[in-house]
């Protein structure tokens, strides 16, 4: 029977620092295009408290989202010590494909995974690459199609990556500009032998009748702007109320389908969306196995980091794999939980032995 373990993480955290005092003087507006009553200080105060958000990162201009997924794919190989041209599958998870800074088109012809196989100069015709649109969960996604290519013997080892530059996406006018990020994280997931390490179980689920666009495309919230330009938008209330529910219940599935218990599990790595909203859908996860949440058992990287879509769990990963979260680490042997939910709606959630 064939496994599955991830050999190599690494990541890219843009330079460019942007700070919460930095939108002091922006001019937020409300949907319908009104002004707020309560001034920048009182409207970035409560963001943080809600947030947790410190400050995010950007990519410098010069790079492209595909520059990003290739800077992480290289410390990824080089973690795993492997060839790369023996790599079978190039999976890239990203939301709006390359964009210039400044720009109002998306650039996805070819695909961001050929791109980055490009930069990489693989030879190997065999080495498949593809993107992947599954909001912010589709890294997490890449994992499980990968585990699956290994599972169906079509695949060795396979390159995941997530990446996004969602600072070229939002509106400057919208208060929930502030959540979003830059930033790429990758993994190599390789076959093995034994079931001593590796994905021991997953689930995933789409929600799209009434759900489908509780994340979306809109106009700017100053109507002045070209109203053919759009921007990422989001019904904030009603993803929370959606995440409460079907995150928990989707890491449940998972966990339960691996066969350990709950009281194994060391880490979980959940998408870095909103630290009220993430801490919400802890305490409900262990809410349905009648447990309290364990310290320090959910890494966080949204205080300094933002929200960069599908990078923020591959990033969050191997940062705590290196040793770059305080009092975080992952030790061989160590039961942990990745999970994510965004725009589909979507869910799902992994099971992995180190």
């Amino acid at each position: 029977m064939n496994f599955s373990k991830i050999t190599g993480t690494g990541s890219y955290i843009p330079t460019i620092k942007k700070r919460n005092s930095d939108f002091l003087d922006t001019h937020f507006l409300n949907p319908d295009g009104s002004d707020f009553s309560n001034g920048n200080e009182d409207i970035i105060q409560k963001f943080k408290m809600i947030t947790g958000i410190d400050e995010r990162r950007y990519a410098a201009p010069e790079f492209l989202t595909s520059d990003l997924a290739f800077f992480a794919a290289e410390k990824a190989i080089e973690d795993a010590h492997i060839d790369r041209e023996e790599l079978d599958y190039i999976v890239v998870a990203h939301n709006f494909g390359n964009l210039k800074t400044g720009a109002n088109q998306s650039d996805l012809l070819p695909s961001l995974a050929t791109r980055v196989k490009h930069l990489l100069k693989i030879d190997n015709p065999n080495c498949v690459a593809y993107d992947i649109l599954f909001g912010c969960p589709g890294w997490v996604e890449g994992v499980i199609q990968a585990q699956a290519f290994i599972k169906a013997g079509i695949a060795k080892k396979c390159l995941v990556i997530g990446a996004e530059t969602l600072s070229r996406v939002v509106d400057k006018f919208d208060r929930d500009s502030m959540i979003y990020s830059d930033g790429a994280g990758a993994c190599i997931i390789e076959l093995c032998e034994s079931q001593d390490s590796g994905i021991l179980g997953h689930a995933s689920q789409t929600f799209a009748k009434d759900e489908a666009y509780h994340l979306f495309f809109g106009n700017s919230n100053n109507k002045k702007e070209d109203e053919n330009v759009r921007y990422i938008k989001m019904n904030g209330r009603k993803i929370y109320e959606f995440a409460l529910t079907n995150v928990p219940n989707a890491m449940k599935t998972a966990l339960d389908q691996s066969g350990v218990s709950i009281d194994e599990v060391k880490k979980v790595f959940i998408h870095q969306a909103n630290e009220k909203m993430d801490e919400a859908i802890i305490k409900r996860f262990y809410r349905l196995y009648q447990k309290q949440v364990p310290e320090k058992v959910m890494p966080m990287s949204i205080h300094t980091l933002g929200n960069s879509s599908v990078a923020t769990v591959p990033t969050l990963l191997d940062l705590v794999l290196k040793g770059n979260i305080e009092h975080q680490e992952v030790r061989k042997g160590d039961v942990i939980i990745l999970a994510s939910v965004g725009a589909g709606m979507n869910v799902n959630a992994v099971v992995y032995r180190y």
